[in-house]
């Protein structure tokens, strides 16, 4: 018999056999049977599917493989979350895997089609086989009534005999193994001894679990419902001769034997297993203790991993990982050299605090992996209730261990390092104050032996290194804080944005998208771009997603070039259909190769991958204007400058103040004001011009609510020009808080807001003079090409932003 051989991409398998004529859905989450169900759509839609021989082996060989699988045609492909996708397929035909090529993005294998081989049977044998296996059908329909019901009408109609084995096989819910054994069996005799041999098992199953049950009912009272499993277990151990099976208590008692765990854990779960030997078997108590006790075995009382102490191995991991944050890895290694040489978690606990998505947390995966220990996530927002930390009272109906236990039950040793992810973020009821648990656990002279109210047995957290992370201190308690040494993690500067875009976010995104180096190019002149015009943030979040729009239509642009070139071919190769020789073959091989083009995504193209500009930064204003006057604000999302302007109209002495203004920003006008009118008589301005005008102040953007105290001097700045009518420089900005006597006083956010200033090309930078040592430890980057002038008071301040007075209209 002729046999044909085809290359094809291979799906492997988990607890799952696929035959011929079989319709079946299945889910797939593995990147390279994903790219094989991909690659086959961009084809002709066959893959060939072929069952693990062990389904917890995640990259199969061509040894972990059956060496029979089934030919089936994709139908249709739905993703699901979590990058899983179901797969609905049909087998077509049965075929032999010769070979397979497990180094590609996706299992590729060499196969054979086998088609079942009826070795010049008769049609009386035949005949005969089929008879055979539709009076083994009835039979197994006697005993299995929902067979008979549901699947056996449809295979008594049936007349072929390979298709009734075939079908018989499909339609069974047998175990894959089984229908492994069948699809394995390429001869039709073969196939036939395989079904009826299958089916004689079954029915012998049935009718021996028939007598099981017949004599638990005969031993058991009908209001013992409780109990039916229990002696149904134990009818089938005194069938098989298991006369003294091992218990739960027993099994329990095994595995405190094998617990690295102190004496007095020890001792503890001892006597909580003997109170749950002496209880009723399947009652409520003893499931709850049952469960307790399974916990308290799984928890890692004395199992540690043995930390990584090569501080430079520490500090190479630290900057592979990241870009930048020169001082916040600085401060990390000295954390951890401190670590290594006090051996024990005496050392201050590290809060890492900064604008949303700037790598808090993925410093923290870096640190675990520099030092080789653990890594655990326990995310705190939104978390209210102190029984999420301290775990419920176990007498309670579904009662489960705090986080932090479960964290440690999850990473199995008692040395991780855990993360405390949005700690800012937890909140306090009526069901308790959750910052207080956390007080004990963060505590070094405390958690040595925290109690978890569900475990009860107190737990060691010593050894266990925390590090928390947090966008604002202002809203973690002043106990809570105090226990953490805060790291602050400010917002990156453009050039470290253009650095970690280039050389992290673009091969990152590239390889989650499936392109090649020679597939996508971006340069640096739009890498720029998109930080300047798309995204407006202190971390890379945004950077990343926009990076991944344009990697997400150049996938689609590559894959829709493939389908043309494919579309070509096929129509050459009709054109050719009459040249069928060898070199033409091969020719047209050569031909179907992927494209080689690659694209360039440029400044003038970029709108096509990300639509129009988002982000438009405001420039300073090119003239010098009177009663306008630029600050400098701090937002979640890094800086901002902020325009103030003020109006002056005859009146009564009003101040209106417009713009979304809160509290504190409101106040600060007034204190702005209060110190303009004592100060008036130094510029030519009467006391008795105040009572017959009207001041108004309002800062643009009035959807946007702005507070806080560090505009106090732009908005003297800018009343004082407006009361006096001079002009005030257009490339100067400012920020700091005033009093009523002209003291300026110092304000945080300075590196955003200088950072702010440079985007918008100001020139001259009214700072106050005890904020000198934030600038000084700021980089020359950002400072460059601004002039910083530091001040004291509003007299400096008017000295350096009033110029002469402005021309009357």
């Amino acid at each position: 018999m002729e046999r044909t051989q085809l290359t094809i991409p291979v799906v492997a398998l988990r607890g799952l056999t696929v035959l011929p004529q079989m319709i079946i859905s299945f889910d797939i989450s593995r990147k390279k049977s994903i790219a094989a169900v991909e690659k086959a759509m961009v084809g002709d839609q066959k893959i060939l599917l072929v069952t693990q021989k062990r389904t917890e082996e995640m990259n199969p060989q061509a040894e972990d493989l059956y060496q029979m699988g089934t030919i089936a045609m994709v139908k249709q492909l739905v993703k699901l979350p979590g990058g899983v996708i179901r797969v609905m397929a049909e087998g077509e035909e049965r075929a032999e895997l010769l070979s397979l090529n497990a180094d590609g993005s996706y299992l590729e294998g060499e196969a054979e089609i086998r088609a079942t081989e009826e070795e010049n049977l008769g049609q009386v044998e035949k005949e005969a086989m089929i008879r055979i296996v539709k009076e083994k059908l009835e039979e197994y329909g006697r005993v299995d009534q929902t067979a008979a019901r549901e699947i056996l009408p449809n295979l008594l109609a049936i007349t072929e005999l390979p298709e009734l084995l075939n079908q018989t096989a499909v339609q069974f819910p047998w175990e894959y193994t089984v229908k492994q054994q069948v699809l394995d069996q390429v001869y039709l005799t073969g196939q036939y001894e395989q079904i009826v041999s299958i089916l004689l098992t079954e029915i012998e199953v049935f009718q021996v679990k028939k007598e099981f049950q017949s004599k638990v009912k005969a031993a058991i009272d009908k209001n013992q419902k409780d109990y039916i499993l229990r002696e149904q277990m134990r009818i089938i151990r005194e069938e098989l001769g298991e006369d003294n099976p091992m218990s739960d208590a027993d099994e329990l008692k095994e595995k405190l034997a094998s617990l690295k765990a102190g004496k007095e854990v020890k001792d503890r779960i001892a006597k909580e297993i003997e109170r749950f030997k002496g209880m009723p078997g399947g009652s409520q108590d003893a499931n709850v203790l049952r469960t307790y006790l399974e916990t308290v075995l799984e928890l890692p009382w004395d199992k540690v991993t043995r930390d990584n102490n090569d501080l430079r191995h520490a500090e190479e991991i630290l900057n592979e990982d990241h870009y930048g944050l020169e001082k916040v890895k600085e401060r990390v290694l000295e954390y951890l050299a401190v670590r290594i040489l006090t051996k024990k978690g005496t050392s201050p606990i590290i809060c890492l605090v900064g604008p949303p998505g700037t790598g808090k947390t993925s410093i923290a995966r870096s640190v675990a992996r520099a030092l080789g220990k653990k890594y655990v996530r326990i995310s705190l927002g939104g978390v209210h209730d102190e029984a999420e930390i301290r775990g419920h009272r176990k007498t309670y109906v579904g009662a489960m261990p705090g986080r932090i236990v479960e964290g440690l039950k999850q990473a199995g040793v008692k040395n991780p390092l855990m993360l405390l992810d949005e700690i800012d973020k937890v909140s306090s009821d009526y069901k308790g104050d959750t910052s207080s648990a956390l007080l004990e656990v963060l505590d070094s002279e405390q958690n040595v032996k925290f109690r978890d109210h569900y475990v009860e047995i107190p737990v060691d957290l010593s050894e266990a290194l925390f590090i928390a992370t947090a966008n604002t201190t202002q809203t973690i308690p002043g106990p809570l804080l105090d226990r953490m040494e805060v790291i602050e993690v400010s917002s990156y500067t453009e050039n470290e944005k253009f650095h970690i875009g280039k050389n992290y976010l673009i091969p990152k995104q590239m390889e989650r998208h499936g392109l090649m180096k020679k597939d996508l190019s971006v340069s640096g002149a739009v890498l720029e771009k998109i930080i300047h015009n798309y995204t407006r943030e202190a971390g890379v979040r945004n950077l990343e997603r926009r990076i991944g729009d344009i990697c997400r239509k150049a996938a689609r642009e590559i894959l829709e070039e493939q389908m043309r070139e494919k579309s070509r071919q096929k129509t050459k190769s009709l054109k050719a259909a009459e040249i069928k020789t060898e070199k033409a073959d091969k020719k047209a091989g050569k031909e179907k190769a992927g494209h080689e083009k690659t694209i360039r995504v440029t400044e003038k193209n970029l709108e096509k991958y990300l639509g129009r500009e988002k982000i438009q930064f405001e420039d300073a204003c090119e003239t010098d204007q009177v009663g306008i006057v630029r600050g400098l604000a701090w937002t979640s999302v890094g800086g901002d400058t902020l325009e103030i302007e003020v109006n002056v109209m005859p009146g009564k002495g009003v101040l209106q103040l417009t713009g979304q203004m809160g509290d504190v920003m409101k106040e600060s006008a007034q204190t702005a004001l209060s110190y303009v009118r004592s100060a008036a008589d130094q510029y030519g301005v009467k006391n008795s011009y105040f009572e017959k005008h009207d001041i108004h102040i309002h800062i643009p953007e009035g959807a946007v609510p702005k507070d806080g105290p560090s505009a106090g001097i732009t908005m003297a700045a800018a009343m004082m020009s407006a009361v006096t009518n001079r002009l005030v420089s257009a490339k100067t900005a400012m920020t700091g808080e005033v009093t009523l006597r002209g003291r300026v006083l110092p304000i945080g956010g300075l590196k955003e807001k200088l950072l702010a200033a440079r985007m918008a090309h100001i020139e001259k930078v009214l700072v106050p003079a005890k904020n000198r040592p934030d600038v000084e430890e700021l980089s020359r980057e950002i400072t460059k090409g601004m002039e910083i002038v530091f001040v004291t008071s509003m007299e400096e301040v008017l000295r350096e932003a009033l110029l002469g007075t402005a021309e009357k209209k």
